[in-house]
């Protein structure tokens, strides 16, 4: 029963479940993610906006920053003109991998079932 009072107090942000969808939420953040994870190499931030279309270059610029706060994202700055900078996956960022594959594959079979009715 204790488990319930987190909902009727409004305490569901104190829960691993609010962390986790502060990490991923957001329109671009699991996009972001999974471009890094299956690049398998660092990526350039054009490169990314590529991959991302039609995301904004401020939207891109503010996914990456708070990425990178949270600790998912690695930016690498190489002191050479013109400036270099590359993004990669963090150890936590590579953790949060399966968990997104578990959602991903939960709304695809959600999906399937509804296209059966």
């Amino acid at each position: 029963m204790a488990d319930i009072d987190y909902i009727k107090e409004n305490r569901l942000e104190d829960t691993g479940f609010a962390y986790t969808l502060r990490l991923i939420g957001g329109k671009y953040k699991m996009q972001t993610l999974y471009a890094l994870h299956l690049n398998h190499a660092p990526l350039r931030y054009n490169a990314l906006k590529r991959l991302l279309v039609p995301i904004s270059f401020k939207t891109l610029t503010n996914t990456l920053r708070e990425l990178e706060v949270d600790g998912l994202i690695h930016r690498q700055e190489y002191p050479q003109i013109p400036p270099k900078v590359e993004y990669s996956l963090t150890a936590l960022g590579q953790s949060l991998i399966p968990v997104m594959d578990d959602l991903c594959n939960w709304g695809e079979r959600q999906q399937t079932k509804g296209s059966q009715r």
